[in-house]
């Protein structure tokens, strides 16, 4: 497959994938614990939840990067 082909198909499920997690996120955000939670506990919670979606993408990201052969 070329490499222009497999960014196509990894920037249609990036963009598949972020909208889906932004929604989850925002549910998790307004849960119960995180709304009680004390200001510093709240802002590790929000950068955890800004910043983990990349690691499921990064096998993506990979796949997307590899060199034809």
């Amino acid at each position: 497959m070329s490499i222009r082909i497999r960014k196509l198909i990894g920037a249609f499920v990036t963009i598949v994938f972020v909208g889906i997690y932004a929604l989850l996120a925002m549910a998790l955000a307004q849960a119960r614990f995180v709304q009680e939670a004390s200001g510093p506990v709240q802002a590790v919670c929000y950068a955890v939840l800004g910043l983990i979606w990349v690691l499921p993408l990064m096998p993506l990201i990979k796949w997307m990067a590899k060199e034809e052969k």
